[in-house]
């Protein structure tokens, strides 16, 4: 489905990606996670075709990315990226803008309008659908950039931290269903880049961890469990594989278990 192939990325002072390869299967739901400045969101915009690696590359459903311009718009035909600060029209109202998004990738205008409408209720934009976008806080703007990675229905979705941005506990809540829902189908393959463990458990299929630029680990909950040697919660599993010594401080300052 998704064939990352020994990947090297750098932006001219150091390497953020290290030969890394990764396959995804169809369906699956696959979340990047690591430190800040590890390469996460680096991955993922060279997945979604919006960087091209300094070596290697990306195959999607057989076709490589950047290779020739028929394949690469076959591939845009299929993929949808939400990166962690979406470009947004600031004159353009919520209501217009959607409906805009979905015509790229050739929605019949019927199913557009009534998608747009029930997005714009599922994240409680309903008051502030006819305003222009840039008078909208920076939590609603999330919520619309996140409609239009929505309303196009892509059967490959790449998102960069799609619970950031200012989201507020109802907008998390909505995105969390909808996401789970999308992760019931065996037609939509989800790569997400987030740092928020609580917020991965329950829906990844499995989980990739990025440490200085490497795929150290790709793997279920229940897989990473065992390789951390922890029984407990995606957090506490995570807190180990990433940083052991903080890990060990953690259990000694409570009596030598994780609270």
């Amino acid at each position: 489905m998704i064939d990352v192939v020994n990947v090297t990325h750098h932006y001219g002072v150091r390497p953020v990606l290290r030969d890394v390869s990764l396959h995804i299967d169809r369906g699956e739901v696959v979340a990047l996670m690591g430190p800040n400045g590890m390469g996460k969101s680096t991955l993922l915009g060279i997945m979604a075709g919006i960087l091209a690696p300094y070596r290697g590359h990306v195959e999607i459903h057989g076709r490589r990315r950047r290779r020739t311009p028929e394949e690469e718009l076959a591939i845009r035909q299929e993929v949808v990226y939400l990166p962690a600060e979406a470009w947004l029209p600031k004159g353009r109202t919520p209501r217009e803008w959607l409906p805009a998004v979905g015509r790229l990738w050739g929605i019949d205008d019927e199913r557009l309008f009534e998608h747009t409408e029930r997005l714009l209720n599922l994240f409680d934009l309903e008051k502030e659908a006819d305003s222009p976008i840039e008078s909208l806080s920076g939590g609603q703007r999330k919520k619309v950039a996140l409609g239009a990675a929505l309303i196009v229905e892509a059967p490959v979705m790449f998102l960069d931290e799609p619970f950031s941005g200012g989201l507020d506990p109802s907008g998390i809540a909505a995105l969390r269903k909808v996401l789970q829902s999308l992760a019931a189908r065996d037609d939509i393959t989800i790569v997400m880049a987030t740092p928020v463990p609580e917020l991965v458990e329950g829906l990844a299929d499995r989980i990739a961890i990025i440490l200085d630029g490497r795929v150290t680990v790709c793997d279920t909950l229940d897989g990473l469990r065992r390789i951390a040697g922890v029984e407990g919660p995606l957090e506490m599993v995570y807190e180990r594989l990433v940083s052991p010594e903080s890990s060990r401080k953690i259990e000694s300052y409570f009596g030598g278990k994780q609270p």
